[in-house]
């Protein structure tokens, strides 16, 4: 984190400070129906708070088309977010302007006033100079702290950062601490454990990881591809058939890092895509021409133990089956809890994120027993694939 700084650098007293948070958060009936989001980005805008800033939360909120959309308005957040940060939360119905600007500065010091959507201006994701500096003329200093977002360079997520002094915020700064000792500054050995339906999403998390990591683990219907590239018939089973080429290539990537590719031994197959199918387990070579591979077997979750105990870091990212449907969950289940106890135990630092990921580990009851979990979906995934991230880059000491 030394190329960063972080709120501990910043005099924010008597001042006013803009937060980019991430409150893209899942709504039902019009309430939050998921606050983990919320609950994360609280610390960070307590803390500012308490040393007696005036704190302005600038967030996006789905998809609207360039303009406001009350179907969009950040208004029903306003109730979690203030219990979340345990204190009363102003709103101001634009997020530049008059309003925003009136708002802000009725604001008490040691206050939190929430902007309306970044979104219902087309300025925010086209990273528009002129709207970047409408939303720096509302505040003294910029604390990002939306890693979940850093993957997008809008104006409020890079643009800003060059505008006012700029910090990442607590939960920026834990995710970046977890990210740079997973895979920059890694203890070794490293195992990347990677599932999910397809490779074509995939290809440069992968490329990446195989020359970073001393063994990927592959499942889900990813591996099945690999499974078929390597000559092995997987009969009705979820694969790429047309990305074989791609799979020995990553094969071969590995092999010539010394990356260990770690596939399925076994596997419980069934004829149908359904909850509580007839099922058996098979080898992964004889698998029946009418079967799917709905999921890793034990012996490949025996396998994946027995390597995973040598580990120091462990990164996932995915299922390794269809976790959704019982008891195809069963081999994701087992993998996690392994890693979950090697964590607890101290011998190894989990870190997981990406797509499918949260709900996997929350279904295998292990979500808050690794060293850290990710909710940044597509942030999370470019990181793996070794990109920089425009919202991070921005907030490096300049």
């Amino acid at each position: 984190m030394s190329d960063f700084n972080t709120i501990d650098d910043l005099d924010v007293a008597d001042r006013t400070v803009l937060v980019r948070a991430d409150l893209n958060v899942p709504m039902q009936d019009g309430r939050v129906s998921d606050a983990t989001r919320i609950e994360r980005l609280a610390p960070t805008l307590r803390e500012l708070a308490d040393r007696r800033a005036k704190v302005v939360v600038l967030s996006h909120f789905g998809r609207p088309k360039g303009g406001p959309d009350p179907k969009y308005s950040l208004r029903p957040v306003l109730a979690e977010l203030a219990r979340a940060v345990g204190r009363e939360v102003g709103f101001a119905e634009d997020c530049v302007g008059p309003a925003a600007a009136d708002a802000v500065a009725k604001l008490a010091l040691g206050g939190v006033l929430l902007l309306e959507n970044l979104r219902f201006h087309p300025g925010e994701e086209k990273n528009d100079p002129a709207f970047a500096r409408a939303l720096a003329e509302l505040g003294d200093v910029y604390v990002n702290d939306a890693f979940s977002a850093a993957h997008r360079a809008h104006a409020s997520t890079e643009g800003l950062a060059h505008l006012l002094p700029s910090a990442a915020g607590r939960l920026m700064e834990t995710e970046l601490k977890a990210l740079t000792r997973a895979l920059e500054k890694p203890e070794r050995p490293v195992a990347a454990v990677v599932g999910g339906a397809k490779i074509s999403t995939k290809l440069d998390l992968l490329g990446n990881l195989v020359r970073r990591v001393d063994m990927l683990a592959l499942g889900g219907g990813m591996a099945n591809t690999f499974l078929y590239a390597s000559g092995i018939a997987v009969g009705a089973s979820l694969a790429e058939k047309d990305m074989a080429d791609q799979a020995r290539a990553i094969i071969q990537a590995a092999e010539d890092a010394g990356c260990e590719l770690l596939l399925p031994r076994d596997a419980t197959v069934a004829k149908e895509f359904k909850a509580d199918a007839a099922h058996e387990t098979v080898a992964v070579d004889a698998v029946p021409a009418d079967g799917m591979i709905l999921d890793v077997g034990p012996a490949t979750v025996e396998y994946l133990t027995l390597k995973l105990q040598g580990c120091r870091t462990v990164v996932w990212n995915g299922p390794l089956g269809a976790f959704e449907l019982k008891p195809f969950d069963a081999g994701t289940n087992a993998v996690a809890g392994t890693v979950a106890a090697l964590t607890k135990a101290g011998r190894v630092l989990s870190v997981a994120g990406g797509g499918d990921t949260v709900a996997a580990l929350a279904s295998a009851g292990v979500e808050n027993q690794f060293s850290y979990v990710s909710t940044a979906g597509g942030a999370f995934l470019e990181w793996l694939e070794g990109k920089d991230l425009p919202g991070v880059a921005a907030l490096r000491k300049r």
